[in-house]
């Protein structure tokens, strides 16, 4: 046995995985070149951070990708869930304002697989190009039978931490310390589920279908292993050009895990506010399916899932136009969905249903 493969580890392979991952996150550098890292404690209405040193100000913001990797793993799909990694951290960071401007990442896997590291990486690559991030660490660990996942590998769990910079135009982060009764809620339309809720989507699946769900059709187009795996749209872009543009927020809201009440009472609680929620993005046909098929009741999948809405923006009532026309300009799509409150719950309205969260 080669001395190479003694200790059960192929050294030359992992090597040759390291060299792909740093290529990839190489073309990221110009990024980032010409700007000024800055930054800075724990922020009550964020899951990003803010960390000072002296008179510089980072945000920073970890997170991973969760069960929606075993979707992967079933599809063999891998090149899109870069999308959902920088989507995680970055969006958190946009909701206190942050600027997000490097990306560091942990590869854990069963064992070494290099076609699996590439696709991983050009995804990740995309996706921070996509932010204007470079990736500016990682790691890429061969843990054996500590890993585990669907099939026989490769198996793997994705996490990164990402930091930011807050902006000049900010004097501190967004707290929505200035929220008020009155400031209007505009919601931002997600591509699908993001990265949160997968534990009860596989739960459905799996009850529905058997254990090969993923090959399922949904449509004529695509499995639901394909459809599931519909990447998270990263929002932190659009958070810094209205930043720039003087159209900050007085809060933001990230519809992850906890859908809309959780996330959003989480910002409203401090202020003692609520909101009226009456013309928010309906769910995907998908989403819609996949609550049909798992008997999910509408409290439930609200809770669960983003169910259309992938984070709110409240703001003040007089720059309602500018936000809505200046978001027209950009590849994202907005809705005006409500508006603050002084009444301590969030009261979701729809056709179709009447649903309301005291706290």
């Amino acid at each position: 046995m080669s001395q190479n493969k003694q200790s059960g580890l192929d050294i030359d392979l992992g090597n040759q995985c390291s060299k792909t991952a740093f290529e990839w996150a190489k073309k990221t550098y110009p990024n980032r070149s010409q700007r000024k890292g800055q930054a800075a404690q724990g922020l009550d209405s964020s899951f990003s951070n803010l960390l000072v040193f002296g008179n510089e100000r980072i945000g920073i913001a970890s997170d991973g990708i969760g069960t929606k990797i075993e979707l992967a793993e079933r599809a063999g799909i891998y090149h899109t869930l870069g999308f959902d990694l920088v989507a995680m951290v970055a969006d958190d960071l946009a909701t206190a304002g942050f600027e997000p401007s490097n990306i560091s990442n942990i590869i854990d896997v069963n064992y070494l697989d290099h076609q699996l590291i590439d696709d991983l990486m050009r995804g990740l690559h995309n996706a921070c190009n996509f932010a204007k991030i470079s990736i500016s660490g990682g790691e890429i660990a061969e843990l054996g039978n500590r890993i585990g996942g669907y099939g026989e590998g490769p198996n793997f769990n994705w996490c990164s931490t990402a930091i930011g910079v807050l902006p000049e135009q900010l004097e501190r982060p967004i707290d929505a310390s200035k929220v008020k009764e009155g400031d209007l809620v505009i919601a931002l339309q997600s591509h699908g589920f993001r990265s949160n809720g997968f534990s009860l989507i596989r739960k459905i699946m799996q009850n529905t279908f058997g254990d090969l769900w993923h090959n399922e059709k949904y449509d004529v187009n695509k499995t639901w292993g394909e459809i599931l795996l519909t990447p998270s749209l990263i929002y932190a872009p659009l958070i810094s050009q209205l930043i720039q543009n003087d159209l900050t927020p007085n809060g933001i809201a990230h519809i992850t895990g906890g859908g809309i009440f959780d996330n959003l009472s989480r910002i409203l609680k401090k202020q003692k506010l609520g909101a009226v929620l009456n013309d928010l993005f309906p769910p995907h046909p998908f989403i819609k399916k996949l609550q049909e098929l798992g008997n999910v009741s509408n409290e439930a999948a609200y809770l669960y899932w983003n169910m259309g809405n992938g984070m709110l923006l409240i703001i003040d009532k007089d720059k309602q136009e500018a936000v809505i026309n200046y978001i027209k300009t950009t590849q994202y799509k907005a809705t005006l969905a409500g508006v603050i409150t002084k009444d301590q719950h969030i009261n979701i309205q729809t056709k179709f249903l009447n649903l309301t969260q005291n706290y």
